[in-house]
């Protein structure tokens, strides 16, 4: 059985943080409705736009409390969260593309909620995965490149048996999990570090899950990790 393992060294700068996951099964991600997806981010579009207030961009909070975050650990220059990356695109008027459904669909949970939002295939992972600092040696190759960056020494990651997984914490994934059309079982993540909005971050996981069942079918389960509860079983 493969598990989902929060390290110490994770929890020793994000005491208070807590990270929801969702295991989907036996879901169609297959494209078939692309409008329909369209149309779903565009609306969510426009419900981000609450959150940016300020007209200074770094000045809404839900951009603020990512950047402290990014300033614990030492990250690639120019690493942002990926809900700022996200919010920067409505605040700029550019719309989010269609990747494919899933893909779509936490892309608008993400702006929705203000939350970041990630997913991989869960069928590509090797071992467990872990949320914890890096090494500094694991094996990532990200969209649009073909050589190896590997994450700095003690940069947060998400991190299988193989390799990084995810970069800088939420910022970049790996293209060896990356969700496809042809990915069947999901493992969906959404991060919380702002305690205030415990309740908005439980809504969205509701809203994530039921949202795939809808529309892709399958299962789904969800499960909150945090200090006191640190892996969950995961296949």
């Amino acid at each position: 059985m493969k598990k989902f393992v929060i390290e110490d060294d994770f929890w020793s700068l994000f005491p208070y943080a807590k990270i929801g996951i969702i295991i989907c099964n036996g879901i169609d991600n297959s494209i078939k409705n692309e409008e329909k997806y369209k149309e779903m981010l565009l609306e969510a579009e426009k419900e981000a736009l609450k959150y940016l207030q300020n007209e200074e961009f770094s000045s809404n909070e839900v951009i603020k409390v990512w950047r402290e975050a990014f300033q614990k650990f030492k990250t690639k220059k120019g690493a942002r969260s990926s809900i700022e990356a996200l919010l920067k695109r409505v605040h700029n008027g550019n719309h989010l593309r269609t990747i494919n459904p899933l893909v779509d669909i936490y892309n608008c949970i993400s702006l929705r909620y203000a939350l970041p939002c990630g997913g991989e295939d869960i069928d590509t992972f090797v071992g467990d995965i872990r949320l914890t600092k890096a090494v500094g040696n694991e094996n990532f190759i990200t969209l649009g490149t073909d050589k190896s960056e590997p994450p700095y020494e003690g940069e947060i990651v998400y991190k299988d048996d193989v390799g990084a997984i995810c970069r800088c914490w939420n910022w970049r994934e790996s293209v060896r999990t990356m969700i496809t059309e042809n990915t069947k079982n999901a493992f969906l993540c959404i991060e919380l570090i702002d305690e205030k909005r415990t309740e908005a971050f439980e809504n969205a996981l509701k809203d994530l899950a039921k949202t795939v069942q809808d529309n892709l079918g399958g299962t789904c389960k969800i499960s909150i990790l945090d200090i006191n509860n640190k892996e969950i079983l995961i296949k």
